[in-house]
């Protein structure tokens, strides 16, 4: 029985492949102490023991030992992501002298101006306990004192302590973001900042540059949130954004929208691919001389590069990436372009890279929500099922992807944020269509030639102003609108953490 269900399964294993590593990047995680470097070598040596056994026996049991291989992989792999990005990090409060490099700024949960500092020097603190890099916000008119650029090296009076666990039993841990992110500390100030120093010329710092300048391009020809909004998913910038329009975003569960994804990403890609093959087969000679779709492909794949780096390169944006080039890759390679094997090679690369963002509910929701669609429409298309007359075939096409995604991310989505809010699935439906539709077309056209610069903005203008517009009014249509959200989600958090520490509190007492 056992052999015939793994003999049925040839060929399909290699999904397995990123669940395995997963296993073993959680087993780490979850661990309340350090292991030791004889346990993560003696780890390591086994992996390897039971990958070369795992070749070599029969087909039966040789994936067993090639699946422990592979969770002992990921936990040795989660290990040394950890130790790699040691650094030290304040464990007192400290005030007095700041000073470090920009090296990037945002805003706050308070609409205050944040900077993230590193090279820091702090006042009689030894470089071996200095934090690597701090991240402070300014919280008066009078803290900004210059003009922040990238790169200008600064000085100031502040206010610094350590990162901060969670503030619930299973809420987001904001002490193991702030290790793998290699921040030391973080804090405020309201003293003036001071320039010491002209900005670097580096290679990070000019692109930081390029960013800040298309951003501040872009909220100068679109003024407001509007112009906020076209910034925050065009470079990665919220410092354009409003506490309000943040908060109607959030309240309407609307605000995975300026945060830089497999959304725009895709939306992105789609287009420069479609637009390129079109040109190239217009081309008489080219068209029948070149391979167009893999030379389109090739295009596009640069395209996302390019906005990659254009918009900061965080981590969603990062996983974006490596799916999209996963899907171009195979399409150069002649291969299957969107299939289960294709989303496993992304999860692999993206757990080899960044093994820490297994725990965020952006890496499970993306996977499940990929997988749960890819999985669907190859069962569609394998059974031949028709999706209705040719004309409404792309509207169910959506319909069905809206509510596959939102089945396989609601639990994921409710446990990661404690709380469930059902009747937004409509918003998110209807905002990430008309979104996409209306602004990432002509997202390429806003940095072009003057002409297409206008037209573009103006588009993006419309896709932005739809966006928040309709965020405020399915505020509006709620009963106590935002602080009916927002004192429910409290509730609900509170709770949450009670019911937690009662029944710590009786397994305690046991």
């Amino acid at each position: 029985m056992l052999a015939t269900i793994i003999l049925t399964q040839r060929g399909h294993m290699f999904a397995w492949v990123p669940v395995c590593m997963a296993i073993g990047i959680g087993g780490y995680f979850s661990l309340r102490f350090e292991p030791s470097p004889a346990l993560l070598f003696g780890a390591g040596g086994l992996a390897l023991a039971c990958l070369l056994i795992g070749w070599r026996i029969s087909e039966v049991f040789g994936p067993f030992l090639i699946a422990i291989a592979l969770i002992l992989s990921g936990f040795v792999l989660a290990a040394s992501r950890a130790h790699s990005v040691d650094h030290p990090v304040l464990s007192w409060r400290y005030y007095g002298p700041i000073e470090g490099r920009i090296v990037g700024m945002d805003r706050s949960g308070s609409d205050a101006v944040r900077l993230t500092l590193d090279q820091v020097r702090l006042d009689r603190v030894p470089p071996n306990r200095t934090p690597t890099r701090l991240r402070i916000s300014l919280h008066s008119d009078s803290a900004l004192g210059i003009d922040p650029k990238s790169g200008l090296r600064v000085m100031n009076t502040g206010h610094l302590s350590p990162p901060s666990g969670p503030v619930e039993p299973g809420g987001f841990d904001f002490q193991r973001h702030a290790w793998f992110a290699e921040l030391g500390g973080v804090g405020y100030t309201r003293v003036p900042l001071l320039a010491i120093a002209v900005s670097e010329n580096d290679w990070s710092q000019r692109i930081f540059r390029i960013r800040m300048n298309v951003s501040a391009h872009v909220r100068h020809l679109l003024p407001g949130d509007v112009g906020g909004f076209a910034a925050a998913v065009t470079t990665g910038d919220r410092s354009g954004l409003s506490k309000d329009a943040l908060l109607d975003l959030r309240a309407s569960n609307t605000a995975h929208l300026i945060a830089i994804s497999g959304l725009h990403m895709g939306l992105l890609t789609d287009f420069v691919f479609a637009l390129l093959r079109l040109i190239l087969i217009i081309l008489p000679y080219v068209g029948q001389r070149m391979p167009v779709r893999k030379v389109a492909a090739g295009g596009a794949l640069i395209s996302a590069a390019v906005y990659l780096a254009l918009s900061g390169g965080n981590v969603s944006t990062e996983r974006a990436f490596v799916m999209v080039a996963v899907m171009l890759c195979a399409v150069m390679l002649d291969r299957r372009a969107i299939s289960l094997r294709a989303v496993a090679i992304a999860a692999i690369v993206v757990l080899i890279l960044r093994p820490e963002a297994l725990l965020g509910p952006g890496f499970q929701m993306s996977f499940a929500a990929t997988a749960a669609l890819v999985a669907v429409f190859e069962w569609i298309r394998d059974n031949q099922i028709k999706l209705g007359p040719k004309w409404a075939q792309p509207v169910v096409a959506v319909v069905i992807s809206s509510g596959v995604a939102g089945l396989a991310t609601g639990p994921i989505w409710g446990r990661a944020f404690q709380h469930r809010r059902a009747l937004r699935a409509a918003g998110q439906f209807t905002q990430r269509s008309t979104d996409g539709v209306s602004r990432d077309p002509r997202r390429c056209a806003s940095v072009g030639p003057r002409p297409l610069r206008i037209r573009g903005c103006r588009a993006m203008a419309d896709g932005s102003w739809f966006a928040l517009d309709f965020g405020r009014r399915g505020l509006r249509r709620c009963d106590g609108r935002r602080a009916w959200v927002r004192d429910g989600a409290r509730r609900n958090c509170l709770a949450n953490a009670r019911a937690r520490c009662a029944v710590g509190h009786l397994v305690a007492r046991a």
